[in-house]
């Protein structure tokens, strides 16, 4: 459905975002993004939902396909219409507007009034709790509230692939296991699903396939499954070492082995 290939990202004509950065992303399928601070998976994102140029980047090398179709060269809202839809870190909800408000503005892409019915139907089936907030002000909602009003959103514009930027980042674990069940489920209702996320114990559960991001290269591609059990990744994302749990600081002062960038 989605491949990224060769992708190189510049900003400001001087800093390089990304260095040959190729993905795919098969159609029916969720693939996790993993990748410290830093380490250009929000830039990923950029590229591929057309919001580059609002931070000054562009794509110097490489080409971004959507069902066949380039779309590296494509604005945002035509992107959303092809069928890519994006749920932003740290969730950008209008907060002066209503649940409802927010989730018509996330519909603009739709025509059919029926559609849209369709669309919010699906929302609420997948959050009761917005139908019971529907008149409140945003704003007003916690915070996991107000990412799934993120989610419910982007899927107002039922999009084919749904992109999500660390969506249980400042969550509680409750909320975070809520917000993981509700990506299965919206999976198994037949939307692919890019995950990036630093939470890779969430990730990796629920994935297919999984890249790992350093300093703007891939630096790992394997089934998911399989990045759950990699040495390296169980020690640096999953907090494990030689059968003990590791404390943040030790955890903190780790240096990815040099093998993984050969």
């Amino acid at each position: 459905m989605l491949s990224v290939a060769g992708l190189e990202v510049v900003y400001g004509d001087v800093i390089v975002g990304l260095r040959g950065v190729s993905l795919d992303v098969p159609d029916g399928a969720i693939v996790a993004l993993l990748g410290a601070n830093g380490a250009g998976k929000t830039t990923c994102l950029r590229a591929i939902t057309g919001l580059l140029d609002v931070h000054r980047g562009r794509v110097a090398k490489g080409t971004i396909t959507f069902e066949g179709e380039r779309i590296d060269q494509r604005d945002a809202p035509e992107i959303v219409r092809r069928g890519i839809a994006q749920v932003l870190e740290g969730r950008r909800i209008f907060a002066e507007l209503t649940v409802g408000e927010n989730l018509v503005a996330g519909a603009f892409v739709q025509r059919s009034a029926a559609r849209q019915r369709q669309a919010y139907d699906r929302v609420m089936d997948l959050f009761p709790v917005l139908a019971e907030r529907h008149r409140q002000l945003a704003g007003y909602l916690s915070g996991g509230e107000q990412q799934m009003l993120a989610i419910g959103r982007a899927l107002m514009a039922d999009p084919k692939l749904l992109v999500l930027d660390e969506p249980s980042l400042g969550l509680a674990p409750l909320v975070v296991r809520r917000i993981r069940d509700v990506i299965v489920d919206i999976h198994r209702q037949g939307t692919s699903v890019l995950l990036v996320e630093q939470n890779a114990a969430m990730a990796l559960a629920i994935a297919s396939h999984g890249y790992v991001l350093e300093t703007g290269r891939i630096v790992m591609s394997k089934p998911a499954d399989a990045l759950a059990r990699d040495p390296d990744v169980r020690e640096f994302y999953l907090g494990f070492a030689e059968g003990r749990r590791r404390s943040y600081r030790e955890v903190r002062h780790y240096r990815r082995r040099k093998r993984w960038l050969s």
